[in-house]
């Protein structure tokens, strides 16, 4: 399986008033590399709704796990993966990690639903955004 990755900078102004990187500071980091994951696979901007008709998405769900401190200031990477890949829905994988080991800080979820602009309904995602995505699933669902 295939992941996306990269690294991020922890501040001071991120910590908590015991120095550990703020619980919310986590999910910031991952909706970043996310955003990194889209610039990769070509969608960097908002787009025309005809280049990029999967831009219209929402966040259904979100789901993390702490299992150990962020301590000080540094740097930390972020990698996510395609974890489930429906008609309509897609759930983003993530671990927030150290420069040097796979042991996480933190790992989650966040599921997200293509939706059509006007109609506010979940609508299935293009066979572009299959092709593009594809080699970073898990696994695919056609429900």
């Amino acid at each position: 399986m295939r992941f996306h990755e990269i690294s991020h900078g922890v501040y001071f102004d991120d910590l908590d008033a015991f120095r550990i990187l703020h619980n919310a500071r986590y999910l910031l980091l991952m909706e970043r590399t996310i955003g990194s994951f889209w610039h990769h696979l070509g969608w960097g901007t908002i787009a025309d709704d005809a280049d990029n008709p999967d831009q219209h998405h929402l966040v259904r769900a979100q789901d993390i796990s702490y299992e150990r401190p962020v301590r000080g200031t540094g740097r930390v990477r972020c990698r996510i993966w395609v974890d489930r890949l429906g008609r309509t829905s897609l759930t983003i994988g993530f671990s927030i990690l150290p420069m040097d080991e796979d042991r996480p800080f933190a790992h989650g979820t966040r599921t997200l639903v293509k939706i059509d602009p006007q109609a506010k309904q979940p609508t299935p995602w293009s066979d572009d955004f299959r092709a593009r995505v594809g080699p970073y699933c898990r696994k695919r669902v056609s429900v």
